[in-house]
């Protein structure tokens, strides 16, 4: 299904980005299970207070288990592992979402990360500031003896040869006719290279990629001794398929970085607090070409009610609440409940300045006979002006209250005084000689995932290298002088700081959206917040679509409405800029590049609409560039399997950014998933946040040439024999990533003539059987909306391209 038309598709086309490396995992179950787990217990289920959240692998017989998986709401890291043998997921979770993951079936792995590992990296930050302180695809089909060339049951999608750091690597995708039904593997033959027999360079099996029931391809990756030419496989059925291997981000012969260029200005992780405040920095420093723009919402803020919950059995607990936020008084609010020590004692509450005490009251023999509903009842009556008190969780509160010794109510929150408890400002720095929407525009945010640590310094990395190569690196100079540039290096400063600061998986903002019936009390606290990347407006949780959750303490709770949130509200006024042609959100972690479609509706997979055969060629090539940018800094590829639409490669993820940016306002959108982990070692981070700084520039580059781009595409005409008799096979090549709009009916072509079209995901163009002799007209128009051979597509141009499908003669 190709991305509708629209008036600003003629404009330009879009171009989809990026994958990464992965991290090789051991799959220890069983491919045959009898049975899919059944859903977790609910999100809302009793959190246990100070528990803390590590990342642990969930092993998967196969995508129908990670369905099921992704519907319980748990919180999900971004690397997915498909092998032959089933899946390999990574969640977020404490040790209490282990017992309930264990109890609906499902399988626990190794323990990737734990708490103490985020502690480790915070003191490493502090050690480090006071250290710093002191100082084309390309391919062929083989015929195995047949005339035609759509005969063989088995194609190869991709044939792509890599280096990344010291390994060889060949990476093959291929579609089988039988792939929906048929579990076989297939085998990979290859060449030693160039003139060598195909078996010489050995073999290796690809497996089926099949994702909410639906077979896409086969892939696979194994390490090579040496570069192969051509590849080979034969299909159980006896076809065949030969391709040419392609080299997956080859290192380029120049450097784009002048003599002189600059880099290298991050010295340790950043709080959004220091994150803003370098912006700030930056903008006075260099007036004439960046300025700080407050973007219009304000957050929550980095605050709560202080809170207490007594009592130890669900039906006779008391949750309790501050009316004031915990820094402006509600932390100086206790509570005790009391036993009054005699018989007939009345109920009866009695406030001291900030101090509540709850006399129980008793039967006649002095036991206490007061119930949590009878508690919370006068504790409303006696002390409302103070706090709000309820039942736990819904309960009834029929249950007896047990007295409790004087508790200080507390927002738990651990932040220094520098950290602001108010309603948080957030920032975008924006860039370049001439900020008036005149220039094309580009867009960079990151941190929307309050624990993805490496990314807001990827941002403020760019941010420097831009500023401060201005002035003597002529590369640089033209990007400034002719892109408007915004980078926004914390999206959601609330749930950041809460990440440094208290809870190191924090994924969330800090938004309380649990009713009092759920988990809005002091026990939930860590599972609070909206999920800023389900919470936009196309193809959402509110639309149908798969990979979000209505749970308020699920990792991916949508919130309760589209743009509900003030963080969202913000990247939508940042998004609407008409100027801004380009995107890219930053996130960690799983080395993925990818951009839409990025949801899917269940059960079917109906997917949102996938871009043109232009629009993906487009951003196949950018990404190219964009990845090879990256593997500059130390040789690490991000992979061609990781490397394509979030819903391909990863998984649905109903209401993301990248797909308003992409549907809403027509931006060519990536998402970057940096590194193999949240919070890395500080070693690792820095490599992390120099290579992908590296991408993000090459990005200002690509918009850069599509903005002054003039260049009129050129195409061509191939007709090949078909299986089927009289008729004949018609492809299309372009120059360059081009839509290509034709007639078989000897019309002048328009652009409301048909669109040519994708053979499949991850394919090339489709394959036209036409009738012998067929009239052919057609043109080619670029992403930059130049049109080949200047034809003006309004039915009254004469120069478009003209051709007969008839096979040429030898």
């Amino acid at each position: 299904m190709s991305y509708p038309l629209s008036p600003r598709w003629r404009r330009r086309l879009p171009v989809p980005t990026v994958l990464a490396a992965a991290t090789v995992v051991l799959l220890l179950v069983s491919p045959a299970s009898a049975t899919t787990p059944q859903a977790a217990a609910p999100a809302e289920a009793d959190p246990i207070a100070g528990q803390q959240a590590s990342v642990v692998e969930v092993l998967l017989d196969g995508t129908a288990e990670l369905d099921a998986l992704v519907a319980t709401g748990v919180d999900l890291d971004h690397g997915v592992e498909r092998t032959e043998n089933g899946v390999v997921a990574r969640a977020v979770i404490t040790p209490s979402e282990a017992d309930r993951l264990t109890a609906a079936g499902f399988t626990l792995g190794n323990v990737l990360y734990r708490p103490e590992d985020a502690r480790a990296r915070v003191a490493e930050r502090e050690a480090t500031i006071a250290e710093h302180r002191s100082e084309n695809r390309e391919f062929a089909a083989a015929t195995a003896g047949k005339t035609a060339s759509d005969v063989s049951d088995v194609k190869i999608i991709r044939a792509d040869y890599y280096t990344s750091g010291t390994s060889q690597i060949l990476s093959v995708e291929a579609k089988w006719a039988q792939g929906q039904t048929a579990t076989n593997t297939l085998t990979v033959e290859r060449d030693s290279g160039p003139g060598t027999a195909i078996g010489s360079g050995g073999t290796q099996t690809i497996s089926r990629f099949v994702d909410a029931g639906v077979y896409l391809y086969h892939r696979g990756a194994a390490t090579v001794t040496s570069r192969p030419e051509y590849v080979r496989i034969t299909s159980p059925t006896g076809d065949v398929a030969v391709a040419k291997v392609s080299e997956w981000l080859p290192t380029p012969g120049t450097n784009p970085e002048g003599p002189g260029y600059e880099k290298d200005f991050v010295t340790s992780y950043l709080t959004p607090t220091e994150l803003y405040s370098r912006i700030h920095q930056l903008a006075a420093e260099f007036p004439d070409l960046a300025e700080v723009v407050e973007l219009p919402y304000k957050t929550n803020g980095y605050r709560r009610h202080a809170q207490a919950v007594l009592g130890t059995a669900n039906a006779s607990r008391v949750a309790v609440d501050s009316l004031a936020w915990g820094h402006e008084g509600g932390n100086d609010i206790s509570v005790e409940l009391v036993d009054p020590g005699a018989g007939n004692a009345a109920l009866g509450v009695t406030v001291t300045g900030k101090q509540v005490r709850v006399n129980l009251g008793t039967n006649g023999s002095g036991a206490v006979t007061s119930t949590a509903a009878q508690v919370v009842a006068a504790l409303n009556s006696g002390a409302g002006t103070l706090l709000r008190a309820y039942t736990y969780r819904g309960s009834a509160g029929d249950g007896v209250v047990a007295p409790a010794p004087r508790t200080q109510l507390t927002d738990d929150l651990s932040a220094p005084a520098s950290v602001s408890r108010d309603p948080h400002p957030v920032y975008a720095i924006r860039i370049g000689k001439h900020r008036d929407g005149s220039k094309t525009g580009v867009l960079a945010y990151a941190q929307e995932h309050a624990r993805e640590w490496v990314p807001p310094l990827v941002s403020v990395e760019t941010a420097e290298r831009l500023l401060r190569n201005y002035a003597h690196d002529g590369r640089t100079k033209q990007l400034l002088n002719n892109l408007d540039i915004w980078i926004a290096p914390s999206i959601n400063p609330d749930g950041g700081h809460y990440s440094f600061y208290d809870f190191n998986s924090q994924r969330k903002n800090m938004t309380n959206h649990c009713p009092l019936t759920g988990a809005a009390d002091f026990l939930g606290r860590d599972s609070w917040g909206v999920d800023n990347n389900r919470n936009y407006t196309e193809y959402s949780l509110f639309d149908g679509y798969s990979g979000a959750s209505s749970s308020c303490t699920s990792g991916t709770y949508a919130g309760p409405s589209e743009l509900s949130e003030p963080e969202n509200r913000n990247l939508d006024w940042l998004a609407s800029r008409p100027n801004i042609k380009f995107s890219m959100n930053l996130h960690s972690s799983g080395n993925y590049f990818m951009w839409s479609p990025g949801a899917y509706a269940l059960p079917d997979r109906t997917s949102a609409p996938r871009p043109s055969l232009a629009d993906e060629s487009f951003f196949w090539g950018a990404s190219s560039r964009i990845l090879t940018a990256i593997k500059q800094h130390r040789n690490m590829a991000v992979t061609p399997a990781r490397t394509g639409p979030i819903s391909d490669v990863l998984y649905s993820a109903a209401g993301n950014s990248g797909d308003m940016l992409w549907y809403k306002y027509g931006i060519y959108a990536w998402n970057f998933e940096v590194g193999t982990s949240f919070q890395p070692d500080w070693e690792e981070a820095h490599a992390e946040t120099m290579e992908f700084a590296n991408g993000l520039v090459e990005l200002m580059r690509v918009a850069r040439d599509f903005e002054s781009d003039k260049k009129r595409p050129t195409s061509t005409l191939t007709v090949a024999p078909s299986s089927t008799a009289g008729m004949v096979n018609v492809t299309f090549d372009v120059s360059e990533p081009a839509a290509v709009f034709y007639t078989l009916d000897g019309a002048k072509p328009t652009y409301e003539s048909t669109l040519y079209g994708s053979a499949g995901i991850r394919e090339g163009g489709e394959t036209l059987t036409v009738p012998a002799g067929t009239q052919v007209n057609w043109f080619s128009v670029d992403a930059a909306g130049n049109v080949e051979k200047n034809y003006r597509p309004d039915g009254k141009g004469n120069n478009y391209r003209k051709g007969r499908a008839v096979l040429p003669t030898s």
